[in-house]
């Protein structure tokens, strides 16, 4: 049975589809099975990431690893129950046909709460939620008093994964596995960076997920999206020497691969 790797928070701009394309790229590198599903209806960032990926390598006649994109099979509404949402029944059926043929199922979230989103996250063997390093985006998570340190209470995300959570005990499946990616961060160490991590150390140990690194704010991976690439693949096109930039994060990927601890998977690159 494929794992199911889903990456979501409820705020845009947090790199969600960029960790989603490097994270299936890298396990396509080496050698899973990846099937890739955006459930961002609209916007659809990942699965133009993965076009634009697919027009780059037929253009440039390169075959290079990467996930197998698919969109989200329509459903008949008159086959509906009464009480049956359409959404479920396209992305259960999404899944259910993907299953069989893959290592690793990777779903990406639209930033805002949908139907589509709720019910990924209860599909969910491993939930990746990349976190801009900063209180308007901790907020997501908890709500914090104003000298940044006492956790007054969960926020609405964390609920809705607490629900999922529930809903998969009384499926009798194993508990998520629940990342949060410390992402975009700055290069100096800063007072508010501090204040971050230890508000995050505390809020992890009371909801119950793991910290671990995501990518710093770097341009490369602004210029990597209109080919569809990332940082594994600079080499391939021709990049002979990595820049000191993008071999620090090109590490912060594999550091990230490392941290998520997948069933089957040795990083190697």
């Amino acid at each position: 049975m494929a794992h199911i790797i889903v990456v979501g928070n409820e705020k845009g701009g947090a790199g969600k589809s960029t960790v989603s394309m490097h994270v299936a790229t890298a396990l396509a590198r080496m050698g899973h099975k990846i099937s890739a599903l955006d459930l961002d209806l609209r916007q659809k960032t990942f699965g133009r990431y993965v076009e634009n990926r697919r027009r780059f390598l037929q253009k440039s006649g390169l075959d290079l690893p990467g996930p197998a994109y698919h969109d989200l099979p329509e459903i008949d509404k008159s086959q509906l129950k009464p009480g049956e949402n359409v959404y479920d029944h396209r992305l259960s059926a999404a899944v259910a046909t993907l299953e069989p043929d893959s290592d690793f199922i990777l779903i990406d979230c639209p930033g805002s709460h949908t139907r589509l989103s709720q019910v990924a996250h209860s599909l969910a063997d491993t939930l990746i939620t990349p976190l801009n390093d900063s209180f308007v985006d901790f907020d997501l998570l908890a709500h914090i008093d104003s000298d940044g340190v006492k956790i007054l209470g969960p926020s609405v995300y964390s609920e809705m994964v607490w629900s999922a959570r529930q809903l998969r005990a009384q499926a009798g499946l194993k508990p998520i596995d629940w990342v949060v990616l410390r992402n975009r961060l700055g290069a100096q160490r800063m007072v508010n960076k501090e204040k971050m991590e230890q508000a995050l150390e505390r809020l992890a140990k009371r909801i119950g997920f793991r910290v671990a690194p995501g990518f710093n704010e770097r341009v490369i991976f602004r210029e990597l999206f209109p080919r569809g690439l990332t940082l594994l693949d600079l080499k391939d096109i021709g990049v002979k020497q990595l820049n000191i930039s993008n071999i620090a994060a090109r590490q912060e990927l594999r550091d990230l691969m490392k941290a998520l601890n997948l069933p089957g998977v040795t990083v190697d690159f």
